[in-house]
């Protein structure tokens, strides 16, 4: 079993002395995602991540569903891992995943779940849900938010380099919480854990994340039917567009005492 952190020794200087010390890092290593079609020998790699090992399975499904590769989870047949850097989505008879439609390059890195696709036009995936926000949250319910998350994100008290993607309902209960070396790898193993358990849309869920709001994942979160956005950094300009285009609240720079409103309404 691969673990999420490595203990490393370092020299660590305070003041005027340094000292040999041991320190906690996150774990980033490759991933590959292959898609093997039913009674097939062989299996079709489709991307290349890089990312913290735990919930690959997840990650995979996750990742296939947000980039539109996948509608339901009622197309895998089954998914497993293959040695310690690959997992295998099999899929159910007659299905089938024409890569050459897309136009994408899916080699990712923990910084960047775009990187190397084409075009503006390839990353704007067609979502099946249209995006819903039964209720607009109130102050206090996104005051509370980050503090929950804090408690909660064990990885990063850890080790400081991790991000994570939570789920919360209207009442600011912690639903599902997800930690990797990449953002958008945390709001995939989010989403491929809410597809295997048939949670999709997430209509009545707030998600929020840890770190900016790059467009990636504002995206993944449309393709989810998320219509509420609370990050602890800031949206990009890109993010904020598609956040308004799409009808979703987005809320950035989210703090204790304070926050930035970049589209919908609060209450």
């Amino acid at each position: 079993m691969q673990k999420s952190v490595q203990h490393i020794q370092i020299q660590r200087q305070k003041s005027t002395h340094f000292s040999s010390q041991e320190d906690v890092v996150a774990v980033e290593e490759p991933l590959e995602i292959q898609v093997q079609e039913f009674g097939a020998k062989g299996a079709q790699s489709i991307s290349v991540t890089m990312r913290t090992p735990g919930n690959d399975e997840a990650l995979a499904l996750g990742f296939l569903f947000t980039e539109g590769l996948l509608n339901n989870y009622n197309q895998i047949k089954t998914v497993f891992p293959f040695g310690e850097n690959k997992v295998v989505v099999q899929l159910q008879k007659g299905l089938t995943i024409e890569l050459n439609k897309t136009e994408r390059n899916f080699y990712t890195t923990s910084s960047c779940g775009i990187c190397g696709k084409s075009s503006i036009e390839a990353i704007k995936t067609n979502s099946q849900f249209k995006i819903s926000t039964p209720v607009k949250p109130s102050k206090e319910l996104l005051f509370g938010l980050q503090e929950t998350l804090s408690n909660q994100q064990s990885l990063f008290s850890l080790t400081g380099g991790i991000h994570a993607a939570a789920l919360f309902d209207f009442s600011g209960k912690l639903l599902l919480i997800q930690e990797d070396v990449g953002r958008h790898n945390a709001l995939d193993k989010l989403i491929g854990e809410a597809l295997k358990n048939e949670k999709l849309p997430l209509t009545n869920t707030l998600l929020l994340l840890s770190g900016r709001a790059s467009f990636e994942l504002i995206q993944k979160a449309v393709m989810a039917g998320i219509g509420i956005i609370a990050a602890v950094g800031a949206p990009s300009s890109l993010a904020v567009e598609l956040a308004k285009e799409h009808n979703q609240t987005l809320i950035g720079f989210l703090k204790k005492d304070g926050f930035n409103v970049y589209s919908g309404e609060i209450s």
